[in-house]
């Protein structure tokens, strides 16, 4: 069987190599890897939800799934006052994560190894942001949602890209039974930013 970016070791030759992405008009340098999601560049889904997501300057943001880094360390530049706390299952995401906030000078982070939510359930946020991993399946990515309203402070929202052909009306289905009140906050090329509020 292949493996897939949600390996918790991959084991898939290295391919190391960097790229700069301009993302709401800041350029980052990243570096990649063989067995992490979208290695060859910011996939269009999480690049829209970083151009679409609105978050305080000081809010407490967590970044499910966070692959090299794109989406969390973006927010954490949204919000200089705030802290931005990233978790993937991948040893390899995490690696370069910590590698790409220390190569952008991106300080108010904490990135760590986590199946889900595993690692952080007890914390509370202000936001919680995802691309899931959706070939890992309906359930992993309902879970996701599940675990993330547990993690929220009253009146925090959880922000989602999806695309519409990969499961946006069910997830949409399930979003609506968990939490207050659920938009459509943008939709471009079938990617949908969903945000669903406690």
């Amino acid at each position: 069987m292949s493996e897939h970016y949600y390996t918790e070791r991959p084991t898939v030759k290295r391919d190391v190599h960097t790229m700069q992405e301009v993302l709401r008009g800041k350029t980052y340098t990243f570096l990649t890897d063989a067995g992490v999601f979208s290695k060859k560049g910011v996939d269009y889904g999480s690049k829209h939800l970083i151009e679409t997501m609105q978050l305080r300057e000081d809010a407490k943001v967590l970044d499910v799934g966070c692959g090299y880094g794109p989406i969390g360390l973006s927010a954490a530049v949204m919000c200089p006052k705030g802290h931005v706390t990233m978790v993937d299952i991948n040893e390899r995401a995490i690696e370069l994560s910590i590698d790409n906030a220390r190569r952008n000078g991106i300080t108010n982070v904490t990135i760590l190894q986590s199946d889900l939510l595993e690692q952080v359930k007890e914390q509370r946020f202000d936001a919680v942001l995802t691309n899931p991993p959706i070939r890992a399946g309906k359930e992993v990515v309902h879970r996701i949602f599940t675990d993330a309203y547990d993690c929220l402070v009253d009146g925090g929202s959880i922000w989602v890209v999806i695309q519409k052909k990969q499961g946006a009306p069910s997830a949409m289905k399930k979003l609506e039974s968990l939490y207050n009140e659920v938009t459509e906050v943008s939709k471009d090329k079938g990617y949908k930013i969903l945000k669903a509020t406690k």
